[in-house]
């Protein structure tokens, strides 16, 4: 089996539905091998989560990671790569 080259990531998320708060757990804690930090900053204010993901990961498992939150009602998730080596 080929060795998959990892990438070093940040998913930004934004929760606006707290209904959803649950499957997004649920799917971050399926990709919990790959996540190296996490941080949430909750703005009860506005009603909102913002959600930072570290991740050291193949690209491939980042995509599919950030589309299956995306996919999450109330919830936007973005990617940043780092430069590749």
């Amino acid at each position: 089996m080929e060795h998959e080259k990892k990438r070093i990531a940040l998913i930004g998320i934004i929760v606006e539905e707290a209904d959803s708060i649950e499957r997004m757990n649920s799917i971050l804690h399926e990709a919990g091998e790959y996540i190296v930090g996490r941080m949430g900053i909750p703005r009860v204010e506005e009603g909102i989560n913002v959600i930072s993901v570290v991740l050291n990961a193949p690209e491939e498992k980042i995509n599919a990671l950030s589309g299956k939150l995306g996919m999450c009602k109330g919830i936007s998730s973005k990617v940043i790569y780092g430069k590749k080596r």
